[in-house]
């Protein structure tokens, strides 16, 4: 499949992901009330012939996404500087010089993993938090895959994370934080997302503290151009945030985390992944 992939172009591979989107989405409907509930809860004031549009075109993208995990490997700096757009990269240079490392907030929106290797390739060294797969060959060619120009990976739940975190940004490297799926206790922390009460896990905060390293937002999209666009957005200011109460310390940066993610949610929803159960009983 990787080798199938770095012979044909990017439209076919768009093609065959528009394929899986429609099997998904129209064919056998997989999670599409989810999907549906989910744009209704977050835009009451839509027709549900808006939010059908963008739910279908939402899970297209996720068909889209697949089936460019296998080019990867094949990206090169001249098919770097075709096909993607960086936006604000001097932000990166400035977290860069202060010397701290920095941290990258973002979500699943647009191919995040296409956009993690651009920006090792582009010259900043990342290293992702993720859930690991229990079976082992699977882990190994799936991370085989999704690193090959060089991206890290920390393990969500392996418990020397924190060690790696630290030494991560020692390294000057950023520490990617995917904060827009629901966790509940004893590793989230309740906030609002869309106005609506959900669980957000709250370790960026913890670490935020601790390190006084930058928060950088940072997401990608398919603009109309077909290229793919990597935003990065100045580090945050939350001295606001900031009380004499660590806990309430933590619950407003980790509210003023997920306040950023809605808003790069509004200006993209048709390539958010609605197909998420984002708004659980937080318990």
């Amino acid at each position: 499949m990787v080798f199938f992939s770095s012979l044909v172009p990017r439209r076919w591979l768009r093609k065959s992901g528009s394929w899986v989107g429609f099997l998904w989405f129209d064919v056998f409907g997989f999670r599409k009330k989810i999907v549906l509930d989910n744009l209704k809860l977050a835009f009451p004031e839509w027709t549900d012939k808006q939010r059908k549009a963008v739910g279908r075109e939402s899970v297209y993208q996720l068909g889209y996404n697949f089936a460019e995990f296998f080019f990867i490997p094949s990206v090169t700096p001249e098919w770097i500087a075709k096909n993607v757009v960086f936006h604000g990269w001097e932000h990166v240079e400035n977290a860069r010089a202060a010397g701290k490392g920095m941290f990258f907030l973002t979500l699943h929106l647009g191919n995040g993993d296409l956009a993690c290797n651009t920006i090792v390739l582009n010259g900043q060294s990342v290293n992702l938090i993720t859930k690991r797969f229990k079976t082992k060959w699977f882990d190994d060619l799936w991370f085989f895959i999704r690193g090959a120009k060089g991206v890290q990976y920390i393990d969500a739940h392996a418990p020397n994370n924190a060690f790696e975190i630290l030494k991560a940004l020692k390294k000057n490297s950023a520490v990617v934080f995917v904060l827009d799926q629901f966790m509940g206790r004893p590793f989230g922390i309740e906030t609002s997302f869309f106005g609506k009460k959900t669980g957000t896990a709250y370790g960026l905060a913890l670490f935020v503290q601790k390190t006084k390293a930058p928060v950088l937002p940072i997401y990608t999209y398919e603009g109309k151009d077909k290229k793919l666009h990597v935003v990065v957005e100045p580090a945050m200011d939350t001295a606001s945030c900031v009380t004499d109460d660590k806990d309430q310390t933590t619950l407003n940066l980790t509210q003023s985390y997920c306040d950023k993610l809605e808003e790069i949610v509004r200006k993209h929803p048709e390539q958010w992944m609605w197909v998420h159960r984002r708004w659980k009983d937080f318990r």
